[in-house]
């Protein structure tokens, strides 16, 4: 069996959970869909790229029954969670479309599958409906499947080394690379209603994992050379308030870094309209926390923010943004932002540009509007024209190229310290050793590059003290320090306030 897996590191976590399930049923993994019996494609369905790379992922697929040895091909994931058999009728390549409500049982599907049977497939609904209203009662609700959260049967619990000990990390997860850093999924689901946004409806509402069995995964995922977890969620802000305590993540965050072999602890999806000066207090103050604050500021104009039905505007967004690098000046801060949304107007655009200018920010995703199945923002008037968004998307994308840049170029003289993800073994010049500072975030916030001028080459999972001596785009060129090198006045980067 091969699982291929597409979109959101939430999706990494989903997929490592279901292989996990596989292997305690007898299954073997293999990475390549064209030396499996059965594919199982775990589809992305947010935007409409996500929705046509999740497509051809199942088609290739699919292909690999005519030409390898595949048998079946299985639809999971976000996009077959929420087109269900509206998918599964125009796909008839897939040979079954299914929800999270079947992944507890999706050995004794692909079991069927391969024996000439057939599954129905999913019926989709919204899935906020399946929980109670209240948050707080969410806690002892029962019956709904949440992928990413485990499964509380012993007999599930195993690993490639064979059944977990009830006394180790009741951990039901198989890890399918051998990166030194992995997401950890804190909570899924959300109960924001932004306009534009159908995660909810599929995803459902929002659902904290219990500290107990995060902390228990950092440890079964450090016992496995992960050197850096990095928190998932929908709102990693809403952490808590389903357990009756809004402030668990800060009490959360002392008890990962203290995990043995844990280096680093990444936070993600941040809502500002949600984040509380203790939680910057404790990002900024507990050692191993990385400065990376990952905050969905999505506009700055209040007007259209409102339309989005979000909160916030330019000021107060910098006022936040200010208080960050007040307790942590080195903070590496990445966002997103939707340009072209039904009634923007060009003083709209000229009050995100100038949040932008003002802003610093390392990092900002640009995205374009478009109508998603089932939300608010579909029904609104005032649509722009294809060609006013796009002229909008590659305004927006030259200025933030070129204010990101400007901001790394400021780290030169910067001391960093490096987790190590890439190096060949130093004999083909082409072989470069790259890695990524406390303040990038995993796969699209830059990396940096180490130049060794001839020194002991690390390995991955290694962390290199370096100083920044240049940047390339977003990116970083760094070169490592000896034992006794202390440049001046640039204190490393993992969380330091002080120099």
């Amino acid at each position: 069996m091969a699982l291929v897996t597409l979109g959101c590191t939430r999706n990494e976590v989903d997929s490592e959970e279901l292989a996990g399930r596989l292997e305690a049923e007898g299954w073997d993994l293999v990475d390549d869909a064209a030396q499996a019996d059965v594919a199982v494609v775990n589809t992305c369905g947010f935007v409409e790229q996500a929705k046509k790379d999740s497509i051809d992922a199942l088609l290739e697929a699919s292909d690999l029954k005519a030409h390898g040895r595949t048998r079946a091909v299985v639809a999971v994931g976000c996009l077959a969670e929420r087109y269900g058999e509206q998918l599964a009728g125009s796909l008839p390549e897939a040979d079954a479309v299914l929800g999270f409500d079947s992944y507890g049982d999706l050995s004794a599907h692909l079991g069927t599958l391969l024996g000439g049977g057939h599954v129905p497939s999913h019926t989709p609904s919204d899935r906020r409906r399946l929980l109670p209203l209240t948050p707080v009662d969410r806690a002892g609700a029962a019956g709904v499947a949440v992928p990413g959260h485990g499964d509380p049967r012993a007999d599930l619990l195993t690993d490639a080394d064979g059944p977990v000990p009830a006394s180790g990390p009741r951990v039901l997860r198989a890890r399918l690379d051998g990166r030194p850093w992995a997401p950890l999924k804190i909570a899924s689901g959300c109960d924001r209603r932004c306009a534009f946004c159908a995660i909810p409806s599929f995803r459902g509402a929002f659902v904290s994992r219990r500290p107990t069995d995060v902390v228990a995964e950092a440890r079964w995922l450090a016992q496995r050379g992960v050197k850096e977890v990095f928190l998932v969620s929908e709102n990693s802000t809403s952490y808590g308030k389903d357990l009756g305590d809004l402030g668990l993540l800060e009490k959360l965050l002392p008890e990962l870094t203290a995990v043995e072999g844990i280096e680093r602890v990444r936070v993600s999806y941040l809502q500002p309209a949600e984040i509380r000066p203790g939680l910057l207090e404790a990002m900024a103050a507990t050692p191993g926390v990385v400065p990376y604050y990952d905050i969905s500021f999505q506009h700055a104009s209040a007007p259209l923010l409102r339309r989005m039905r979000r909160f916030g505007s330019r000021e107060p967004f910098l006022d936040l943004l200010e208080r960050v690098r007040e307790r942590s000046p080195r903070a590496g801060i990445r966002s997103n932002v939707i340009v072209g949304f039904p009634g923007e107007t060009e003083a709209d655009v000229e009050e995100l540009e100038a949040f932008l200018v003002a802003a610093r920010l390392d990092v900002v995703g640009v995205f374009g509007y478009s109508d998603e199945d089932g939300t608010e923002a579909e029904t609104l008037g005032d649509k722009l024209p294809q060609d006013v968004v796009d002229e909008r998307v590659a305004r927006l994308t030259a200025l933030v190229e070129e204010l990101t840049a400007q901001r790394a170029e400021e780290r030169v003289g910067e001391v960093v310290e490096v987790l190590v993800e890439q190096t060949g073994d130093g004999e083909d010049e082409d072989d470069e050793v790259v890695g990524r500072a406390a303040f990038q975030g995993p796969d699209v916030d830059g990396v940096t590059r180490l130049e060794l001028d001839g020194g002991p080459r690390p390995a991955v999972g290694d962390i290199v003290r370096a100083v920044v001596v240049a940047s390339e785009g977003v990116d970083l060129v760094a070169r490592p320090l000896g034992a006794g090198d202390t440049p001046a006045d640039t204190p490393a980067d993992r969380g330091d306030t002080t120099a």
